[in-house]
């Protein structure tokens, strides 16, 4: 589940060196599982390897020499003069024994597959000339195409196109995943992603302690909550969901169904008088309170038992909604704030940050989508290319005190302790109207059973992408709740739990 960046990567490499195992040994390793892969992916038909003059192409050069061992019909195309290769690339090249194309797109031919050994995924650079050729070249060629370590053009930490680049069909990494393999728009050139084992041990993690995951079960497993056989819905939390007026209560109720099919043990809806009827109608197991200012709601929460909040979904934005906000954070509530809070706080982030930061032990969690950032974190927005979406989320957290959430095909969820998670489960159908306020309930109701706001928000994060493949295209933001059984019998077939 760990998650390296280029330069956690190229310590991984150093650490095994300096333990006792040489450089090339690892190089053969990889290559080999190159080869493994490319004969799995074209079973037949020539082969074309396309190398650079670093470690990437000495891989293309053991995979070249390791598929023309198992008489498969090879070339390689080099980047570069043969003789300028140094180090363990050019042991590579030395083991191939045959000569080497000009690095030429017509050099590619027609082949059954075509393996990118070209750059890294320490690429840094906008690629172009020569290089943007062949790329430009691969992509046109219909042949289906195996990256190693990533598609060349693609910046192994950021995730971004450097100009141009390689859309793979598979891709073979080592070790462990790189950003660039889960963020987009480098996750969408990958393709299929295999971890091939080149020998590097687990324990270099240990010194190189990394703090960015994959969001998969194993990334919160020991934090998700799992229900006692003595336990009771008091034991469970109870979530609140603040609702806007009459004309907008129906993102409030979507929380509050969110929240309870996630597991609280009590769902409140706290709704303005003028909207009591409409919100009571349409609700059955949650709970409706009449609350139309600050002052009651500050009244409201007093109760202990009231232990996790949403704020945001259909609440309006300005001072009414802020007013709220302080309050809920003043009574050390667990809580989770969404679109109408985030925007409310546009002309003054800071006074959100500093009121999050007054509690002893805040359990925030901001969920805000591309739009909604920039009004919170305007210097940390995307406009300079050369930040991902990771490192932006994670400065986000650090200033804000908060848990930050950047929703998205990639969702990023990063604590301030610099922790982070990166998703790559959410089906496309979940962009719909409505999902997000599904997905602050969801939330809402791991907070409210205790779970700590990272994991919290991780684990959300996980069951609103499986929900949505659960329910499968035409999804609608309804459908989230009514499947969260079935995404609960699959994590507890997970985990070996009887139902």
């Amino acid at each position: 589940m760990e998650v390296l960046t280029t330069s956690e990567m190229e310590r991984a490499d150093h650490l095994t060196i300096a333990a006792g195992i040489p450089g090339f040994a690892l190089m053969l390793s990889a290559g080999q599982a190159v080869a493994q892969a490319a004969m799995e992916l074209a079973e037949e038909g020539p082969i074309v390897v396309v190398a650079g003059r670093g470690n990437n192409g000495g891989d293309g050069f053991v995979a070249a020499a390791e598929l023309a061992a198992r008489g498969r019909d090879v070339s390689v195309v080099l980047l570069c003069e043969r003789e300028s290769l140094q180090g363990d690339a050019a042991s590579a090249a030395r083991g191939w024994k045959y000569p080497v194309l000009p690095f030429n797109p017509q050099a590619l031919g027609r082949p059954a597959l075509i393996i990118d050994a070209l750059f890294g995924a320490g690429l840094n650079r906008t690629v172009d000339g020569d290089p943007q050729a062949m790329i430009e070249a691969i992509n046109a060629s219909g042949a289906p195409v195996l990256a190693v370590d990533l598609p060349s053009g693609i910046n192994g930490t950021t995730g971004q196109v450097m100009g141009t680049a390689v859309r793979a069909t598979e891709t073979v990494t080592f070790f462990r995943r790189k950003p660039a393999h889960l963020l987009l728009p480098g996750r969408m050139h990958c393709g299929r992603v295999r971890l091939a084992d080149i020998g590097i041990g687990k324990s270099v993690l240990d010194e190189i302690k990394p703090q960015t995951f994959e969001n998969v079960i194993d990334a919160w497993q020991k934090s998700f909550p799992v229900p006692r056989m003595d336990g009771h819905k008091y034991a469970r939390g109870h979530a609140v969901v603040l609702s806007g007026e009459m004309a907008s209560t129906g993102a409030a109720r979507l929380a509050a169904c969110g929240a309870l099919r996630a597991g609280a043990g009590l769902v409140t809806v706290a709704s303005p008088r003028e909207a009591l009827a409409v919100n009571a109608a349409a609700l059955t197991a949650v709970m409706v309170r009449a609350v139309d200012t600050p002052v009651e709601f500050a009244e409201f929460l007093t109760d202990r038992r009231f232990n996790a909040c949403v704020i945001g979904p259909g609440a309006g934005t300005g001072e009414r909604t802020r007013d709220f906000v302080h309050t809920a954070l003043s009574a050390q509530k667990r809580l989770v704030l969404d679109a109408d809070a985030l925007t409310s706080f546009a002309d003054a982030p800071d006074r959100l940050f500093e009121s999050i930061n007054s509690s002893s032990d805040p359990q925030v969690v901001l969920t805000p989508h591309e739009g909604e950032f920039p009004r919170l974190f305007s210097d940390l927005s995307n406009k300079n290319p050369g930040r991902s979406k990771l490192e932006r989320v994670r400065d986000a957290a650090q200033r804000s005190g908060a848990v930050v959430l950047l929703k998205g095909a990639d969702t990023v969820v990063a604590s301030p302790d610099g922790r982070a998670t990166i998703a790559s489960n959410a089906p496309p159908w979940l962009a719909t109207a409505g999902a997000g306020d599904v997905l602050a309930g969801i939330i809402a109701a791991m907070l409210a059973q205790g779970v700590p706001a990272f994991e919290a928000a991780s684990i959300g994060v996980w069951m609103h992408g499986e929900g949505a493949r659960e329910a499968g295209p035409g999804l609608i933001a309804e459908d989230l709740p009514e499947v969260m059984p079935a995404v609960f019998r699959r994590l507890y077939d997970e985990f070996g739990i009887e139902y």
